[in-house]
C-alpha cells in the first residue's frame, strides 16, 4: 500500500498534473461563455425572464447586426493578408545576416507593443482633415489641390483603418514568421543553390514549405484578433460616418454599455464567438492539414 502512494501509476499521475489546469480552464473559458449563452436567453434585469430564442431571431433580423458583421468579415479579409505580407517581408529583412541585428528586430517590436488605441490616435491624427501629415504631405507634391476628408467618407474611412491595421499587426505577424525562419536549415538553401535554384525558386520551394506551420499559427491568431477589431476604428471613427466602419465588436459594446441591454450584447457576442469558431476550424481543417 505504501509503495503505490509513494509510486503512482502513470495514469494517476496524469490525472493528478491536469487538474489544475482543467480546473483554470473551467473558470476563465468554459465558465464566462456559459454566461455569455446564459445572458442571451434571459433578460439580464430584476425579472430574468427566460427569453429563448428571441434574442437571436431579433438579431438574424437588425441590419445593424449584417452591417457590421460584414464590415468585420471586410476588415479581416483585408488586413490578414495584408499583414502576412508585409510581415513576411519584414521577418526576412530581420533574418538577413546583419551585423547587428538588435536595431532591426527592436523596430519590429514597438508597432507590436504599441497600445492598439494609441495607434488609433496617431493615425487619426495623421489622416486629419485640416493638420494631418498625410494631406500636408500630399500637398506638398502636388498630388492635390484640396485637403482630403479622409475620416469623414466611408471608403476613405474604411481604408484608413485597414491600413493601420495592417501596419498595427504585420509586426506580429513577422516576430512569428521570423522564428520559423530560423528553424529552416541553412544546408537546404545550400544544396539547392549547388542544384541550380534561383532564389525565387528556393523561397518558393524551400522558405514557404517549411515556414507553412508557422504561417498557419499567425493566420488563427491574427484572424480571431481581426474578427474583434474594435479599439483602431472606435479610436479613429466611432464607427463613423454612420455606421460605415462599425464593427461587431463595436456594436455589442453599443448594445451592452451605451444601450446597457447586456442580453442582447451577450447574443451578438455568442454569434462573435461561433463566427471565431467556424474560421478557426476552417484554417484547421483545410490550411493546417496541408501544412502538417
Amino acid at each position: 500500500m505504501l509503495s503505490k502512494l509513494r509510486d503512482p501509476s502513470e495514469k494517476t499521475l496524469a490525472v493528478l498534473l491536469l487538474t489544475p489546469a482543467f480546473v483554470l480552464l473551467l473558470l476563465i473559458v468554459v465558465y464566462p461563455i456559459g454566461k455569455l449563452v446564459y445572458n442571451s436567453l434571459y433578460a439580464v434585469d430584476k425579472s430574468g425572464a427566460f427569453l429563448g430564442l428571441q434574442n437571436y431571431m431579433d438579431v438574424v433580423q437588425d441590419p445593424l447586426f449584417w452591417n457590421a458583421t460584414q464590415n468585420t468579415l471586410l476588415i479581416t479579409l483585408i488586413t490578414v493578408p495584408g499583414a502576412l505580407v508585409a510581415g513576411l517581408g519584414l521577418a526576412m529583412l530581420a533574418n538577413l545576416p546583419f551585423k547587428r541585428k538588435w536595431p532591426v528586430r527592436l523596430s519590429l517590436l514597438l508597432p507590436w507593443a504599441l497600445p492598439l488605441s494609441f495607434a488609433g490616435l496617431i493615425f487619426a491624427w495623421f489622416f486629419h482633415t485640416e493638420y494631418g501629415v498625410v494631406n500636408d504631405v500630399l500637398q506638398r507634391l502636388g498630388l492635390q489641390s484640396e485637403p482630403t476628408s479622409w475620416l469623414l467618407k466611408p471608403q476613405w474611412a474604411f481604408a484608413a483603418i485597414c491600413l493601420t491595421i495592417i501596419w498595427k499587426t504585420s509586426s506580429f505577424m513577422a516576430l512569428i514568421l521570423l522564428a520559423g525562419l530560423q528553424m529552416i536549415p541553412k544546408s537546404l538553401y545550400e544544396a539547392a543553390e549547388v542544384d541550380g535554384a534561383s532564389r525565387w525558386q528556393q523561397f518558393w520551394q524551400i522558405t514557404i514549405p517549411m515556414l507553412m506551420p508557422s504561417i498557419v499559427v499567425a493566420l488563427i491568431f491574427r484572424t480571431i484578433t481581426a474578427l474583434q477589431t474594435f479599439d483602431i476604428p472606435y479610436t479613429m471613427t466611432r464607427g463613423g460616418p454612420g455606421e460605415a466602419t462599425e464593427t461587431l465588436a463595436m456594436l455589442i459594446h453599443k448594445y451592452t454599455i451605451d444601450y446597457s441591454d447586456i442580453s442582447f450584447g451577450s447574443t451578438l457576442a455568442v454569434f462573435m464567438f461561433v463566427i471565431s469558431m467556424c474560421v478557426t476550424g476552417f484554417y484547421l481543417h483545410h490550411i493546417g492539414k496541408n501544412a502538417s
